[in-house]
């Protein structure tokens, strides 16, 4: 099996603020392969935009505490000094940042930025960088690309600033492409044309994708795996048919329930997750998921849960106390129209310690971290 070509070891990232350290990043790991896309899906605040930030090394500052290891074409790109991370940065490793109207410069024409980037890379003239930044408007579907790269932003449609945004990423064909929140605040028939463009750019150019967002049905036809981030941890990381067919925590469940149907009625409400992410400063006890879970028995109060294979999957990791026959149990009975309130009754005969969370791998080390405690 071929090297990834990113590797992500236990990062953790922390700022310093006057009202404490605020642990935005705890204990992520993940992998990217070549030609290969990750979905990292989460709610604001998850922690899914910080830790792709730090991958550019965009998070550092004297009030900013990095651990772990970000493993990119051989190279550690944590302990990376910053003029090496430089010359990675837009390079081999590029982002397309979430609102493009703000990421462009306003009092710059959008060739001349695309132009920019190419100079700071590349040693070529002008002219030169200014042929690849018309090539690059043409390649992402810009209309006349030769009058539109004399343009300013604000000339341009939402749509248009977003592939602009992608073809500043892709100037320097780079070997990694993070996408934070490609498509938001563009209409739904823009939304697939950008997501279309980035699926057949990927074909085109062989390059890995990292797309983040917090909406399951944005990665659901692009993405290869998906990692669910809360409160700056991964709770469940899996294929993308896994995550859609046989998903494992409850609030990947509460994700999924939320997003538009065309098999319900039109009139009915979508679904949302109760209650606010938790406070990244003073964190819940146990798992960071217990005070919105439908599910939340006594010892998920006081047991922080590690993200652990399945038996039958070993691919698929879950972060969750409940068994993973009840898991199952109880996603059929959502799947199938039942509401949490109907099924909680399954979650007091399935946490960690029960007799049917003894039947998995990963039930049994959860069963034995609850013995351990002394509970």
């Amino acid at each position: 099996m071929s090297e990834p070509l990113l590797s992500v070891e236990q990062l953790r990232v922390s700022f310093e603020t006057d009202d404490g350290i605020v642990h935005a990043v705890d204990g992520v790991s993940y992998q990217v392969e070549i030609g290969k896309t990750l979905g990292i899906v989460g709610e604001s605040g998850s922690g899914k935009s910080v830790s792709s930030l730090t991958t550019l090394g965009l998070t550092r500052g004297p009030r900013t505490r990095i651990d772990g290891r970000m493993v990119f074409g051989g190279r550690d790109l944590v302990a990376l000094p910053d003029a090496e991370l430089r010359r990675v940065r837009g390079n081999e490793i590029a982002m397309i940042f979430q609102d493009p109207l703000s990421s462009l410069h306003p009092f710059y024409r959008v060739g001349w930025q695309l132009i920019e980037a190419v100079l700071a890379h590349r040693k070529v003239s002008k002219s030169a960088a200014r042929a690849r930044a018309i090539e690059l408007l043409e390649l992402v579907g810009i209309p006349d690309p030769q009058r539109r790269v004399d343009q300013y932003p604000h000339e341009f449609s939402g749509g248009m600033r977003q592939r602009a945004m992608i073809a500043m990423a892709l100037v320097n064909e780079p070997q990694l492409l993070i996408a934070d929140e490609p498509t938001t605040a563009l209409d739904v028939t823009v939304q697939a044309q950008i997501l279309a463009l980035l699926n057949d750019l990927q074909k085109r150019l062989g390059m890995a994708i990292i797309i983040i967002t917090h909406d399951l049905g944005v990665v659901a036809e692009i993405a290869d795996e998906i990692a669910v981030m809360y409160a700056g941890r991964i709770v469940e990381y899996a294929t993308t048919q896994e995550i859609f067919s046989s998903p494992q925590h409850p609030y990947t469940w509460g994700l999924l329930r939320s997003i538009p149907r065309l098999d319900i009625p039109r009139g009915e409400e979508l679904v949302p997750i109760a209650g606010r992410p938790p406070s990244l400063i003073n964190r819940p006890s146990g798992c960071y998921f217990h005070p919105r879970c439908p599910y939340v028995q006594d010892e998920h109060r006081r047991i922080d849960p590690q993200r652990e294979p399945l038996a039958d999957a070993p691919g698929h990791t879950v972060a969750c106390l409940l068994a993973p026959e009840v898991r199952t149990r109880i996603w059929r009975g959502l799947a199938s129209g039942q509401t949490p309130a109907e099924l909680r009754h399954l979650a007091s005969a399935g946490s960690a310690g029960s007799p049917l969370s003894t039947t998995s791998a990963a039930g049994t080390s959860q069963r034995d971290r609850l013995a351990n405690s002394g509970e």
